[in-house]
């Protein structure tokens, strides 16, 4: 009875070990959204943020790509398919906030954004 407890219970240790997923780390997390950025693969972020629970709200202030936040990296990177996800998650006090520093770049961007804070 006593083997049978031992290895019944030695069995479920190793399938609870082998079924729980590593947790993403935060660095890894930024890494990971600014390569998504640079590359402008709305699709893979999206999948991204969806696989981590994340919402682009919640981290659009925490991460930082070269020293810039999100819209501006995208901005400076041409990434027009992410900057207008973004600016259509974001909410508008964010991306009027952000309006000075788009200016400088592409035109989808920046009308995209300007229709963001008008409506």
């Amino acid at each position: 009875m006593k083997k049978l407890l031992l290895v019944s219970t030695i069995t479920a240790l190793a399938l609870t070990s082998v079924v729980t997923a590593p947790k993403a780390n935060a660095s890894d997390v930024a890494q990971s959204l600014c390569e998504y950025v640079a590359a402008d693969d709305k699709k893979r972020m999206r999948s991204f943020l969806k696989s981590n629970k994340l919402k682009v709200r919640s981290i659009f202030s925490g991460v930082q790509c070269n020293g810039q936040n999100l819209l501006e990296f995208a901005v400076a990177k041409n990434s027009v398919k992410t900057g207008s996800m973004m600016i259509k998650k974001l909410s508008k006090k964010v991306v009027s906030a952000n309006l000075a520093s788009l200016q400088a770049g592409s035109q989808p961007l920046v009308d995209a954004a300007n229709a963001r804070v008008s409506s």
